[in-house]
This record gives structure tokens, sequence and C-alpha cells, in this order.
């Protein structure tokens, strides 16, 4: 089943059909790789090394399409039994590795950190992922539910408007799950649920057309690198209860920012990384914190009073970084899934950090700002992977770029 590529035009829509295929790697996507007639064929709930019958889902016409294991014919040995009954094909889209064990799950993460760093970056770099805790399961603190046309609360189905209705969520807190699901509501209701550090749950609703609307709680209390913080509970914060303690304490190790040093922390959300930062340069450094959410910048604030070596800047990140004195010890940035681009790498490197400690929820976005840095003379020196988002394609990255 392999040849050269070819489009639909070549083969007709292949929508519909079955095709018997033998999976390859894992990709980017939470998705392996097969092939069919020339074509690549993107396979959801299938494992590398499985033999498999898939149904195709989606052709719109290009060198590949996309396809649901219906049957699997010979199994990889890190198969499992999903624990959700609705994690399968054409069902919930929420999660993409129930069918393969916790230890299989992070093989096939760091396979799509170490391809994505060489493919874009051109580094031959090995990855593990790391666990956060002992269960992959009753770890995401924060959801969003949806209802569907029965007025059911549930999630979407993978690249879909359908909504798959949920008695229950296993990877959701349980607090958090009841909250959000033990409700009725028009269709396209939206409840946003979030399970703080001291298990209060606290619950916004959000009708079609409408403005958020806070049915319980508001403000939740999380507990990270010695300090209580009270933020807006559907503002952001790491998900996983042990991701936000966990990042802190590896950004500080490897930031160690000088006393009386100068310290950019970009896309700072309400300072995490910034109340570390401070401690480390004292009263006589600064520590300037990026972020464009006014409502976590308050929050910040309100939490970090006792440091005024912190200064905040509300605003675009890629709009500021070319405003202030561009001189810095070291940057931290935490960006958004699509990385921090080549303008804001740019600002960074002409403030000459001696290092940068990149935190990345997307490995291919990682690895294109890797590149970038490169060409500005910062290289990659440490990475750590965490498995932060288990049973979702998800991982995070921690790496430490030196000039």
């Amino acid at each position: 089943m392999t040849g050269e590529p070819v489009s639909r035009s070549d083969v007709g829509d292949w929508t519909g059909r079955e095709l018997d295929l033998e999976v390859g790697a894992v990709a980017h996507g939470g998705h392996c790789v097969a092939r069919a007639e020339g074509r690549v064929v993107f396979v959801r709930h299938a494992l590398p090394g499985e033999r498999v019958r898939a149904r195709v889902t989606e052709d719109t016409g290009k060198s590949f399409c996309r396809a649901d294991a219906v049957e699997v014919l010979e199994a990889s040995p890190d198969r499992v039994q999903p624990p959700c009954p609705v994690a399968g094909p054409g069902l919930c889209g929420g999660c993409d590795w129930q069918h393969a064990s916790p230890e299989a799950q992070r093989r096939l993460k760091a396979h799509v950190v170490a391809e994505q760093l060489e493919r874009l970056a051109g580094l031959s770099w090995p990855v593990e992922v790391e666990p956060l805790a002992d269960s992959p399961l009753r770890w995401r603190s924060r959801a969003r539910f949806v209802t569907g046309g029965d007025g059911r609360p549930g999630l979407r189905a993978l690249r879909s408007h359908d909504v798959i209705a949920l008695e229950d969520c296993p990877i959701t807190l349980e607090g958090a799950a009841a909250a959000g699901l033990d409700r009725r509501a028009r269709p396209g209701t939206e409840f946003e649920v979030t399970q703080d550090a001291r298990s209060t749950v606290h619950v916004a609703e959000i009708r079609p057309g409408g403005r958020p609307r806070q049915l319980q709680g508001g403000v939740a209390v999380e507990r990270a690198a010695g300090r209580t913080w009270r933020v807006a509970a559907h503002g952001f914060w790491q998900v996983h209860p042990a991701a936000a303690e966990t990042f802190a304490a590896v950004v500080a190790e490897w930031a160690a920012a000088p006393s009386g040093g100068r310290v950019w922390d970009l896309y700072a959300g309400a300072g995490l990384f910034a109340s570390v930062l401070a401690e480390q340069v004292g009263a006589d450094g600064q520590v300037l914190a990026i972020e464009s959410g006014r409502r976590a910048v308050r929050d910040g604030q309100s939490t970090l009073a006792d440091l005024p070596q912190l200064r905040w800047r509300v605003g675009r990140v890629e709009r500021i970084v070319s405003t202030v004195e561009p001189r810095a010890d070291v940057v931290v940035l935490d960006p958004p899934r699509k990385g921090a681009g080549a303008a804001v790498v740019g600002a960074i490197a002409a403030a000459g950090p001696e290092r940068v400690v990149y935190v990345a929820c997307d490995p291919a976005a990682l690895a294109r700002d890797v590149a970038t840095f490169d060409g500005h003379g910062y290289r990659l020196r440490a990475l750590r992977a965490f498995d932060a988002f288990p049973m979702t394609q998800h991982v995070e990255c921690i790496a430490l770029l030196e000039r």
C-alpha cells in the first residue's frame, strides 16, 4: 500500500470508504500515519504497528485523508480498554489516546516532540515525557461542556459540532464533572467549570450569543510556589493540579536569575513564574511581567503586592517588548499555542539574556521558535517534557536556551 502521492482528483472521494491499513508512526495531532494507494491516511484510534480496518471520515481532495480505526485486526501490546465508554470512533473528541497504556501514551508524545524538533529545528534530541501523577484519570480541574439538541451537556465529536452527551468525564475532577454535567439547558449553552485547590467548584453559564453568567463561585484559590493565589476561576491557570508547582520549580532552577538582576516574564498570566523570579533577583533587582489579560494582571498585582521589584505591563507581548529597554539577564516566556514568533524571539535576543526559559504547550511551535532562537545565537541546552494532559495528544515542555 505504498506509491507516489496522489490527489483525490485521481482517485475520487474516499469518504466512507473502508481500508485495511498497516499503521505506522505517531504524528503530531493525536493520530498515526498509514498509506493506501499512494495516499497518506491519518488514522485515529490506532497505535503504531497495528493492522486495522479504518473508515475514511474526511477527504478534502489533497494527498491525504483522515480515518478512524473501526476494527483492530492485529493489536499492539500497548492497547488497553478505554476507561470512557464514548472514547471511540465517531464519539467524544475530548481524548486521543485512551486506547493506549499510560506508559505508551508518554512514549508517543515523546516521539512527537523529538520528531518536531528534528523536522523543524534540525535537532536530534532525546525526549522523555514525565508523569505528573500516578493516575491518568481525574486530573482536569477546568473544563467546558456544551449542551446538545436534547439539552444535555457533553463534549463535541472531533472536528464536528455534534455534541456527545456525557454521564461523566473520567479525566475531569469529580466535582467539576458533576457540576457541569448534572444540568439541562437550551441547545448550545456552555457550562464552564473549575475545581480549585480547596475543591471548591465554580460554574459559569454561557448562553448562545450571551455573556458569561456566574452560577456559583467565581474566584478560585490555588496554591503554588509557596503562595496562595486568588485568581479568576475561569481565567488562565494550569489545568493539571500538579502542574503549577512543578513548572514553577523547573523555571526557578533553570532561570537562576542573579541577585539584583533584570528579568522579563512574558505572557505572565497571574505571575506564577514572576513570583519565583522576583524572589531570585531580590529587592535590588527588577522583574518585568507582560500580560494581555487585564483580570490576570489584577489578580497578580493583588497576590504579589509584597514584591516591589515586580512591575507589570498590560498588553500584547509583541507590541510591548519593542517599547521597553532592551536589556535582560534572563527571560522566561510561556506563549499561547501558536508560539512566540519571530518578532518576539528577535526582541528577546536583542535584550541579550544569558538564559531563556521557554514553557511550551505545543511541540511544533516550540520547535519553530527554537530554530528562530538558534538563528540569533541561542542554543537549546536542556528540555523536560511533562504529561500534563493525560489521555490527550497534548504535552507540556520546558526548554532552556543559552547564548
